[in-house]
Formats: structure tokens, C-alpha cells, sequence
């Protein structure tokens, strides 16, 4: 069997490519090594992760602010396997979804892990041991990634999980440590949170959110704290360790002083590695960079010129829509067209509530590069659509050229904040300016008043409603 593109991995970037290509004439197919498509994000990752939030936020909604809408309701009960159950439910739909657009795209579907025997040569071999070989004219390396962790924790994936088994727990933890205070890590301790459990965030960084806009950092972590999270930021871990039911985690924090948590759940979310093992990269002699992630060209182009890697197991923010616009970019390239990814302008989420959303330049950036800026800051809680809604924390932090007025970065913390944030990556594709944003008629009463107004005050520094 010979196909003009084979794609190795089904995930967000994998599955799309494999759309793309096929919409561009190309003969394609595509190997999944579990019996399911979707990839991390589908399965394990961005999808069921997104459901019990929703679940989460509902529950937390009705005990703590139906009241203050009016409605009187009885103690709402969890049903956690039946939320559980809910989720499992979502995945299969919309792993049941790429199945479908697999077929309608003719693009052929291999289950078995995918391994070079050469440059234009992938041997599947199936879960029943048996094996078959086909042949790619191009080849698309879209593996993905896998859970990262400390060298000194053992993972039982019992009690000391990743994020994987913190979407299928049977219960709800009593004391959930989280290592790690970046996006997994908030947003799994949210939902636990959430649903009664106590939740302690250890971070070695000085701040959550470690890359995000220093502003966005100390107002999460103000927003989580209030809602009942627990932070210890600038604590280096040092063990963990299991007796029984109990979980104690020792830390050192920047005095130097050792402290300990002791839970009956810990998870590890220190962040993903690239996931490469049993590709067989090493009989095509592809080269990875030093962090173990494949290095590639700016076509996404391997040292081997018919073999491209996109997605996690490549260098940049490991992010779905990242990956998904590397895998359009790929088959576009080898279809003849010119196609272009600007790196600068994909957006980051996190799903807490309120959301948080960036694209762009944070302040940070910008004085580490010398270059002069403007800043426009609006709060959520002078909207009357956030009054109205209940919704009254977080901002939109606006940050434009200060000679151009060129806008160079938007950073929100609030209600929608990860739908909001496209307004400020259009405007960005299109190289606005402050001033732009700030004179287009925003709808009222909505949340999106807020960043219009963030950008008059970078613009001119008068906003209208503050």
C-alpha cells in the first residue's frame, strides 16, 4: 500500500493534517496506536478535562450563588460517577466525530504503533502482534506528548497520578496536592476544588502561571485563593511519598526551610515531554534537539526531506490549535501552496473561572527586548453585563507600541475570557492599533466592552468607564 502522505498519530495536529491534505488531493493515511482517535486532547487531555469543569462550575454555582440569583434549591448532591460518566460519554462522541471524518475524507485508518523502517517505510504493528508495512511518499510525525514528572516521584497512578488518571478518579480526593501551578494543574485542582475537596498548588516558580503576563499570575492566584485554593509558590519539591491511603510531599521553600503537605491524593503536573519512544527514529537517523523534541526547519521539515513533525513532539507551546494550524501549514506546504504560521499570535487559555486568555507580548517580553510600550488596563467589575452576571473579577490588559500604537500583546482574566481573546487576535493578525480597537462599536451590555475600553486607555489613557 502506497500513500503521497502518511500520518503517524491522531491527535489534534495528526488528524487535521491528514483533513487537510486529503481535501488537497492527496492520498493519505493515518496510524493510531490506541483504539480510539483524538490523541491526548480528545481522550485525556483538553476534552474530558473541559466536561468536568463544566459539571464542576455547575455544582459550585448552585451551592454558592443560586441564592443570590433568587433561586432557592435544596443542597445540591454529587453524583461523581454519574460526572464521570458524563465525561466518558463527551469523549466517545467526539472521538466517534474524527472516526467519521476519517471516512468522509477517505482517509485510510491503521490501529497499531507506526515505526520507521526507513524514510518512505512504516511498519504497523498491531495490537494482536501482528505487523504490515506501508509506504509514504511524505511522512508526518504528530505523536504528541506525554506526562512529564520528577526523577525521585514514583508514579503509582493510584494515589500519586497524572493528569490522565485525575480525569477517571472514583472518588473525590479529600486533600489533593497538586504539583505544579501551571494550566493542568489549576484546572484539575479547580474542578476538585470545586466538588469539596481541599487543594494545595506547590510551585517552584515565584508566581503560577509562570509564562503568562505577571498581572494575570497575581490576579489568578488572588481569584483561586478566594475561592478556597491554597498556594505555596517558590517551593522546590523535594519528595514524595506513599504510606497507605497518605500522601506526604516535602518541599523546600526560598528561605531554605523545609515543609511538608500530607494529602491522600497527589498530582504531578510539572508539564509534557515529547512523545517519540518506539517511533524508530533512529533507523532514519532524524535528529532531535536538546530538549528530546524533533528539530525541524520553518516548513516543519526534518533533516530527512520527505519527513515533517508537528505538535508536541516539535519546539513551542504544547497546545491543540497550535498543533492543528502546524498540521494545515505541513500539508498545504507539500501540496504546493505557501502557507504561514505566525507563533506570536496563538492564543493561551487557562479554563479556570474566571478564564484567562493571552495573545501576544507580556510586559516581561517587552522590557527584556527594550522595546517601549503602552499600557491600557480595564477591570471586568465596572461592566454592567459582569454585574449583571455576577461575573466581577479579572481585567483586560491592553499593551501597544508607544510610538506606533501598534498593539503588541492583550492579556485578560475574566468571565469568557478564552472566546474574547480571538477579538484581540484578529485585530493583532491585521496589525492594529489601540486606537483601532478602542473606536470599533462594542455591543452592550458584554464582556467584550472591556477590552474596547482597555484599549482607549493604552490608546489615550481615558477610558470612558473607569
Amino acid at each position: 500500500m502506497k500513500y503521497d502522505i502518511i500520518v503517524i498519530g491522531s491527535g489534534p495536529g495528526g488528524y487535521i493534517s491528514a483533513i487537510r491534505a486529503s481535501q488537497l488531493g492527496k492520498k493519505v493515511a493515518i496510524i493510531e496506536k490506541y483504539a480510539t482517535l483524538g490523541g491526548t486532547c480528545t481522550n485525556v487531555g483538553c476534552i474530558p478535562s473541559k466536561a468536568l469543569l463544566d459539571s464542576s462550575h455547575h455544582y459550585y454555582d448552585a451551592v454558592n450563588h443560586f441564592d443570590t440569583h433568587g433561586i432557592s434549591v435544596e443542597t445540591p448532591k454529587i453524583d461523581f460517577s454519574k460526572m464521570i460518566a458524563r465525561k466518558a460519554n463527551i469523549v466517545e462522541t467526539t472521538t466517534g466525530g474524527i472516526k467519521y471524518l476519517m471516512d468522509k475524507n477517505n482517509v485510510d485508518v491503521f490501529e497499531g504503533l507506526g515505526s520507521f523502517i526507513d524514510a518512505t517505510h512504516v511498519k504497523i504493528t498491531k495490537n494482536d502482534g501482528t505487523d504490515l508495512t506501508i509506504e509514504g511518499t511524505n511522512i508526518i510525525i504528530a505523536t504528541g506528548s506525554k506526562p512529564a514528572t520528577l526523577p525521585f516521584i514514583s508514579l503509582d497512578k493510584e494515589r500519586v497520578i497524572t493528569s490522565t488518571e485525575a480525569l477517571k478518579l472514583k472518588e473525590i480526593p479529600k486533600h489533593l496536592i497538586v504539583i505544579g501551578g501551571g494550566v493542568i494543574g489549576l484546572e484539575l485542582g479547580s474542578v476538585y476544588k470545586r466538588l469539596g475537596a481541599d487543594v494545595t498548588v506547590v510551585e517552584y516558580a515565584p508566581k503560577i502561571t509562570p509564562t503568562m503576563d505577571a498581572d494575570v499570575s497575581k490576579e489568578l492566584q488572588k481569584v483561586l485563593k478566594k475561592q478556597g485554593m491554597k498556594f505555596a509558590v517558590s517551593h522546590g519539591v523535594s519528595s514524595v511519598e506513599r504510606n497507605g491511603d497518605e500522601i506526604l510531599v516535602k518541599a523546600t521553600d526560598k528561605k531554605g526551610n523545609e515543609v511538608s503537605f500530607t494529602g491522600d491524593y497527589c498530582l504531578v503536573a510539572v508539564g509534557r515531554k515529547p512523545f517519540t519512544e518506539g517511533l524508530g527514529l533512529e533507523n532514519v537517523g532524524v535528529k532531535l534537539n536538546e530538549r528530546n523534541q524533533i528539530a525541524v526547519n520553518a516548513h516543519l521539515q526534518t533533516n530527512i526531506s520527505n519527513i515533517y513533525a508537528i505538535g508536541d513532539v516539535v519546539a513551542g507551546a504544547m497546545l491543540a490549535h497550535k498543533a492543528e494550524e502546524e498540521g494545515v501549514v505541513v500539508a498545504e506546504y507539500l501540496a504546493g501552496q505557501k502557507p504561514h504560521i505566525d507563533y506570536n499570535l496563538i492564543p493561551g487559555v487557562v479554563y479556570t473561572w474566571p478564564e484567562v486568555a493571552a495573545v501576544g507580548k507580556t510586559e516581561d517580553e517587552l522590557k527584556n527586548a527594550n522595546i517601549e510600550y503602552k499600557s491600557g488596563k480595564f477591570s471586568m467589575r465596572a461592566l454592567g453585563r459582569s454585574r449583571a452576571s455576577g461575573d466581577i473579577d479579572g481585567f483586560v490588559k491592553v499593551l501597544a507600541d508607544k510610538t506606533t500604537d501598534e498593539i503588541l500583546g492583550v492579556h485578560i482574566v475574566g468571565a469568557r475570557a478564552a472566546d474574547l481573546i480571538m477579538e484581540a487576535a484578529v485585530a493583532m493578525e491585521y496589525r492594529a492599533s489601540a486606537e483601532d480597537l478602542a473606536r470599533i462599536c462594542h455591543g452592550h451590555p458584554t464582556y467584550s466592552e472591556a477590552i474596547k475600553e482597555a484599549a482607549k486607555a493604552a490608546w489615550d489613557g481615558k477610558p470612558l468607564n473607569a
